[in-house]
């Protein structure tokens, strides 16, 4: 026998056993309460909530680290979210509001300013930021996973998400919370569109475009990041896109024009060869002309450069191939038009479209559908971020901008942070029976809480419209729950695990102005009080309602408004400050409305004011009740009342009383000066 066969048998052996484990580990499967797809901020920021409540489940990323979309993108390194470290406040909620970067977290240090004090920081640095995330976090991340199919099963025990990755490896879940975020290249389908480079793939190098004319398709951030790089470089450059320019400054939504990325607006407008036209992608047509075709492909003649013209498909003659890419003199625009804008050939297209979601790997038992706006590019997703028809697949981040898009900062980290703390809040309650986190007051302290949340709160003044504070009445104490999503008011009791009361509620968010104005005009900003709703900046309006709306009610809303017509309704005025701390331009008026709302004199009154009321009325006024008639009295600085931004909770003393108005609430609204404000719009 051959002395080596043993040793050839041992190793077959051993390679059988190891192959056979290895079989058993591809298509093996993992079982978890929950599965986040996807370790970039969103996920991440999901996956913090989920670690902090010690839940069951896994980050799966199929690259290497966090965050890799910012490996690559924006291709010219620069990000556009601010990073405002110098506030001249220490108030790290308020800073927030200035923050747009950093993830929310029970670490007051773990912000983004650690890997870089740059305003508009480098794109580098949020990956950095991200692997430090994880790692002081310790989040329960699998890198290099890349999953390839999702299905929905149902079974005695529920619905549950089957996620399979390259291996073949199953990942199984109760719970599927989408957050891969846009990151497929946005194409639209024309004759020529094969002629197109892509943003995803070409040069960053501006030298490459050295006394070249460009057109560029797109007239969002990325397309302007293009022409901002090459601006020195390029002979000249074009911008196409259906719709005009949309300026951030003047939509207040910050996925619009940013004034880092529009200086080719002033070479257009101080007439310096660049330009921005608008045409529909799908009726353009991109080609070559047939006599350059020709001469290239002559013998002995020197190759000229390839150059591009632009025509409309009403000048090209009907042609059998779909990207037909030769015309002839007569098919170009200036044959028929001798001033067209675009007459001239281009050296280079490019497509700078934005990104839409990746719907492909979803079974048709599991895709969300695609949503009615923003072109289809998103999934559609209910009000609580659940996908529409796939109950238990929430979706997180960019890709869930379908809520809110180009009205607030749902597809953006300083927005969607919060979202992500409003979904997992949802979780809380559906699968843990944990009811929505709130503070009770006692409501003589509601107008100091809501004037501290307005001057301080960062969700609401960054997803203003969708996340609003809701406070629930119960006579003489209240119920604050903080950035409930309002578009859910509907089903706030099964959401929040909390009831209304037939004291009401109140709705505080924060809004801009809905008339169109010159935002840099003389007029642009209300400063009187009494016309506060025609503030046109953002400031904070307060809905009053006996009883939760409808659905109904939700779809009949007026036009631009985030909710429906309440019972009563309060613009505070807006404020330069962004403090709003005014006393008779905001607190005054405030306290009005809310008195109006409760039913309740809230003035503050010293103790000699509410001895002499215990005195002389059957029923001294709230204040004095919940605090001299307590032995509480005043505090030794001698103010009636305590600082709004020192003021906090207290244990409320629960309403024995039965539902309506206080019999003695007429002695003191008078007094109070409560008669409708001009400021104050009732019974609409």
């Amino acid at each position: 026998m051959d002395p080596s066969l043993p040793c050839l048998l041992l190793f077959t052996l051993v390679g059988s056993v190891v192959s056979s484990f290895d079989s058993r580990h591809h298509n093996s499967t993992r079982r978890y309460g929950y599965c986040v797809l996807g370790a970039g901020p969103a996920g991440l920021q999901m996956g913090y909530f989920l670690s902090k409540a010690n839940r069951d489940y896994i980050i799966l990323e199929r690259n290497s680290g966090p965050g890799s979309f910012f490996n690559k993108y924006p291709r010219h390194r620069k990000l556009i979210s601010i990073n405002k470290i110098h506030t001249g406040r220490r108030n790290r909620e308020f800073n927030l509001r200035h923050d747009w970067n950093s993830l929310l977290s029970d670490k007051p240090e773990l912000l983004f300013r650690r890997v870089s004090s740059e305003f508009y920081p480098p794109a580098d640095a949020f990956p950095l930021y991200l692997s430090m995330f994880v790692k002081e976090l310790g989040l329960r991340v699998q890198y290099g996973v890349d999953i390839g199919r999702i299905r929905a099963a149902q079974s005695a025990a529920g619905r549950s998400y089957i996620l399979t990755d390259q291996h073949t490896s199953d990942y199984t879940c109760s719970v599927l919370l989408v957050a891969t975020g846009l990151w497929v290249p946005q194409k639209v389908e024309f004759v020529g569109s094969d002629l197109v480079e892509g943003y995803e793939s070409i040069s960053t190098d501006p030298e490459d475009y050295r006394d070249q004319a460009v057109l560029i398709l797109g007239k969002g951030n990325s397309a302007f990041e293009t022409a901002q790089s090459i601006l020195g470089r390029a002979s000249r450059v074009h911008m196409l896109s259906s719709s005009p320019v949309r300026l951030a400054w003047q939509t207040h939504y910050v996925g619009d024009l940013r004034a880092v990325n529009n200086e080719l607006i002033d070479t257009y407008q101080l007439k310096s060869l660049d330009g921005l036209v608008e045409a529909r992608l799908e009726k353009i047509v991109i080609a070559q002309r047939k006599e350059q075709s020709r001469r290239r492909s002559g013998g002995g003649k020197k190759e000229r450069k390839r150059q591009l013209y632009l025509t409309l498909k009403k000048y090209v003659h009907s042609r059998e191939e779909k990207n037909g890419s030769d015309v002839t003199g007569e098919e170009l625009p200036g044959h028929h038009i001798d001033n067209f804008p675009m007459r001239k050939p281009y050296d280079r297209v490019i497509r700078c479209l934005g990104f839409r979601f990746n719907f492909s790997v979803f079974d048709s038992s599991a895709c969300p559908p695609h949503s009615e706006n923003a072109k289809g590019r998103l999934p559609g997703v209910t009000a609580w971020y659940e996908g529409k028809d796939t109950p238990g697949l929430f979706v997180l981040g960019t890709a869930a901008h379908s809520r809110d898009y180009r009205s607030s900062a749902g597809g953006f980290i300083h927005g969607f942070r919060y979202t992500a703390r409003a979904v997992h809040r949802v979780l809380e309650r559906r699968y843990h029976s944990n009811r929505w986190p709130s503070t009770q007051l006692l409501t003589t302290q509601l107008q100091s809480w809501i004037l501290k949340r307005v001057g301080e709160a960062s969700g609401p003044y960054q997803m203003f419209e969708v996340l609003g504070d809701v406070v629930l009445l119960r006579g003489s104490h209240c119920e604050y729950l903080e950035e409930f999503p309002i578009q859910a008011l509907p089903q706030f009791s099964s959401l929040s695990g909390r009831e209304v009361s037939s004291h009401g509620l109140i709705v505080v968010v924060m809004q801009y102005g809905k008339k169109k104005i010159d935002y840099l005009g003389r007029s642009r900003a209300e400063t009187d009080w009494t016309k506060a709703w025609q503030s046109n900046f953002l400031h904070p309006v307060l809905y009053y309602y006996d009883t939760l709306p409808t659905e109904e009610e939700m779809k009949l809303r007026p036009p631009g408004w985030p909710l429906p017509r309440p019972k009563a309704i309060h613009h505070m005025v807006e404020d330069f400050l962004t403090e709003w701390d005014g006393p008779i331009s905001h607190i005054q008026p405030l306290r009005r409305f809310l008195e109006h709302c409760v039913h309740t004199d809230l003035r503050a009154f010293y103790a000699e004011s509410c001895f002499r009321l215990s005195l002389t009325h059957r029923k001294p006024p709230q204040f004095c009740q919940q605090g001299y008639l307590k032995h509480q009295g005043v505090p030794h600085s001698g103010r009636p009342r305590q600082h709004v931004h020192d003021a906090g909770p207290a244990p409320a003393e629960q309403d024995a009383g039965t539902s309506g108005a206080d019999p003695a609430f007429p002695n003191y609204l008078a007094p109070a000066g409560a008669s409708m404000s001009s400021g104050l719009k009732l019974d609409l």
